[in-house]
């Protein structure tokens, strides 16, 4: 059920037997200036120094990797904003990127209920894998591509390319970009109620697409819509 006014948020608190045992701070992110490393508490000594750590794009929310950390991998690993693991085969220190060039760079890094897992988002350079795959897990490609998308149109605004089709739009101001939506909004009708199903695929492409291009126009997201959506929903 969906609800135009917003619903009251209610902070969730545990129960009281279990407040105490949580920890004050579940999630680093880098920040400029000065950077401790101790804003964790994180249990290396349940699996003899070392703990997972997982992987994850951080726009598409794909998993990428998992690998190991210890403490000094994990401290290096926050001083720098580039993941930096504990090879196990190797029996040091090894930083993801450090002879392909594929670095990992840091965007948030959480931690689990138990305090013994990691979940680290990242910006990566390259492919993932040592095979040149993007993630070293085998799963159909790119299952979020509107999140990347949304990256490449970002991209785009940031870094204009002579020729882009987001540029040239861009240039057609805000009123152009709306009318945009407005156009293929109608198409998608059409489609879906007189022609095929590829037709109503194409267009609702393009409806997605312009509608990417009109929020980061207005300087929102994807991220913003489903926080949304989010509290809307019941």
């Amino acid at each position: 059920m969906w609800r135009k006014t917003h619903p009251c948020h209610h902070a969730i608190r545990p129960a009281p037997s279990q407040e105490g045992n949580l920890k004050k701070t579940r999630t680093w992110q880098p920040a400029t200036g000065t950077r401790t490393t101790d804003t964790m508490d994180i249990d290396f000594n349940k699996t003899d120094g070392l703990v997972p750590v997982i992987i994850q794009d951080e726009q598409t929310l794909e998993v990428l990797m998992l690998g190991y950390m210890n403490q000094e991998a994990y401290d290096k690993t926050v001083q720098e904003n580039i993941v930096t693991f504990f090879s196990r085969s190797k029996s040091r220190l090894w930083t993801k990127g450090e002879t392909s060039s594929n670095f990992l760079h840091v965007k948030n890094i959480s931690i689990d209920c138990d305090n013994d897992t990691l979940l680290i988002k990242v910006k990566a350079d390259g492919p993932t894998c040592h095979t040149g795959s993007r993630s070293c897990f085998n799963t159909g490609y790119n299952q979020n591509f509107i999140l990347e998308l949304e990256s490449i149109i970002a991209d785009r605004y940031e870094n204009p390319v002579e020729g882009s089709y987001v540029n040239k739009l861009r240039a057609k101001g805000l009123n152009k970009i709306a009318q945009k939506v407005g156009e293929e909004g109608v198409e998608t009708v059409i489609a879906a109620l007189a022609e095929t199903e590829t037709d109503l695929i194409n267009e609702s492409s393009d409806l997605v697409f312009h509608l990417l291009v009109l929020l980061r126009e207005k300087g929102l997201t994807l991220e913003t819509i489903a926080k949304n959506l989010e509290n809307r929903h019941k």
